[in-house]
């Protein structure tokens, strides 16, 4: 699986999160180390089971591509 990646540097720290997994945030010294925590929140977010309640309804929604995703 691939996720979308947001990182730029802030003073002598790497800051990053990803745009498809909210909540999995990392700050690194390093880009390298900032991709591997990354890496490591996506995987830990998506091994955690989620509980659901009785009377609670799970489904899925879907959206257009946004326009700068799409190819010309």
């Amino acid at each position: 699986m691939e996720f979308r990646a947001v990182m730029k540097q802030s003073g002598d720290w790497w800051i990053g999160w990803l745009i498809d997994l909210p909540g999995v945030n990392a700050q690194e010294k390093t880009q390298k180390a900032l991709l591997e925590s990354l890496k490591i929140g996506a995987e830990d977010m998506l091994a955690t089971e989620i509980p659901f309640e009785p009377g609670a309804q799970m489904t899925t929604v879907s959206v257009n591509d946004p326009v700068w995703s799409q190819t010309a």
